[in-house]
């Protein structure tokens, strides 16, 4: 029996039974359209971080530290973000994470090491309270250093050329703080002065001290000596820059203050502790015409940790890849269920269609044939199922896509779904093969039955 003669036939037979051929490929099609969405989803989330890494980190710059522990947060700055919130006389810290620091000698060694350039220290500054023009309310929020990695966008005042620092007594604030302290428009904040004060432990008096206070001044003496200090700074907001709502890039959504001013900070907290000239984390730039892949490797011959643009976004994919797989395999889970509805429909076709298959093997027809006609029909019922899927996927996808950006403040031309033509393609082939796999043992039922015995079979 040719080919087309095997089609012709499989075809017939699956329009004869309409309704359970429509159950049966649309059980495969549930799997398919979960299949497709996370296939599309995962693509969609790639793409979009990819941009994202590009376009707001810079990717000739290099993160190193001597702590591993330091480079797991996946963040270029070496800060984390905990957004603005009303400063309370009740909060405090609890612990600070043991790391190994770096110092001046780490500085001088990193300097000298082919490719690197401008290594600076990275250092967090979590300030006592912030306080904005105009209101008389106190907040806390931790500040990161300017053009530690990370590119950002004005929507209001001017940044400073690439390359170029921030003016000592110079700030820019994320748009997400604006809403926080009242101001509606970004223009409005431009110019407003920022008060950021903080506050240094008091040392341990020496028990000479103590004495010496007591006889000037009294208890109100040796309370003074033991107190805790505090420095103001007074800076001015020079541009409020956009914040992506993507968490990915959250350390955008932080006040950024010059370097300069940040080291200054950071020392003033750290004086006349075991911190003071150590910082956690080292930022350089990898010269222009190398490969920051390539000078990582040299770093790292030094004894040091360090992490590039692209190592940071093959966290944040396997991230993405760990939860596709989830997603999928929830899918899988309903492509096997349907597995089992081949299975139960092919044989049920024997079963209605024994006098015809011993019919067509008495007029001549092989075993071999009669088996090939039941794995086309396996193969159709995966087809029709993998299409049904796939195209509903894509539909639904295509609609959804501009609410989900919008939901998502993806930004104009960014989409979460991205349908890949070849994953699609792939996918219903593999149905196909799958639901003929399922069709095996049916198929070689029918193939094995005797022609006499099928016919006078009621």
């Amino acid at each position: 029996m040719k080919l087309p003669d095997v089609v012709r036939r499989a075809g017939r037979s699956l329009r004869e039974a309409k309704l359970r051929t429509f159950l049966t490929s649309l059980a495969i099609a549930v799997g398919a359209f979960t299949v497709t969405l996370s296939l599309a989803a995962g693509t969609g989330t790639r793409d979009y971080t990819e941009k994202l890494i590009q376009s707001n980190v810079d990717e000739q710059l290099i993160l190193i530290a001597s702590d591993q522990t330091v480079l797991g947060s996946g963040d270029m700055s070496g800060a984390t973000q905990a957004g603005l919130t009303e400063y309370s006389e009740n909060q405090g810290s609890v612990g600070r994470m043991s790391i190994k620091m770096m110092g001046s000698d780490d500085l001088d060694k990193i300097d000298k090491i082919k490719g690197i350039e401008e290594p600076k220290p990275v250092v967090q500054v979590q300030p006592k309270y912030l306080q904005f023009e105009g209101d008389e309310r106190k907040f806390t929020s931790q500040i990161m250093m300017y053009g530690s990695g990370l590119v950002v966008e004005a929507s209001a005042g001017s940044l400073p050329d690439s390359g170029a620092q921030l003016a000592d007594d110079e700030m820019v604030v994320p748009e997400s703080y604006l809403e926080t302290i009242n101001i509606d428009n970004p223009k409005d904040a431009v110019g407003k002065k920022v008060t950021i004060t903080l506050e240094r432990a008091g040392r341990v008096p020496a028990e000479s001290e103590i004495a010496e206070a007591m006889a000037s001044g009294g208890p109100t003496a040796v309370a003074k000596l033991a107190g805790s200090e505090t420095k103001q700074y007074e800076l001015t907001i020079r541009a409020v820059t956009k914040s992506p709502s993507m968490a990915v890039m959250e350390t955008l959504s932080t006040p950024q203050i010059p370097a300069s001013t940040a080291l200054d900070m950071y020392n003033f907290a750290t004086k006349g502790t075991d911190y003071y000239g150590k910082y956690p984390a080292v930022t350089a730039r990898v010269a222009a015409d190398l490969v920051p892949e390539d000078v990582k490797t040299g770093v790292e011959s030094a004894g040091y940790y360090a992490k590039t643009a692209k190592d940071f976004q093959s966290m944040i994919f396997s991230v993405v890849n760990l939860l596709q797989g989830i997603v999928i395999g929830f899918g899988v889970l309903a492509l096997i269920a349907s597995v089992f509805g081949v299975i139960n429909t092919q044989y049920i076709s024997v079963l209605e269609r024994t006098q015809q298959i011993g019919l067509m093997k008495a007029l001549g027809m092989r075993g071999r044939h009669v088996a090939k006609l039941f794995r086309y029909e396996a193969a159709s019922l995966g087809l029709i199922g993998g299409v049904i899927g796939s195209a509903i996927a894509f539909a639904a996808g295509t609609a959804m896509n501009p609410w989900i950006t919008e939901q998502l403040g993806l930004g104009e031309g960014n989409y979460l779904l991205v349908f890949d033509p070849l994953s699609i393609a792939i996918l219903v082939v593999a149905l196909s093969v799958v639901a003929i796999a399922a069709g095996y043992s049916p198929a070689r039922k029918a193939a094995k039955l005797d022609p006499i015995e099928a016919l006078r079979t009621e």
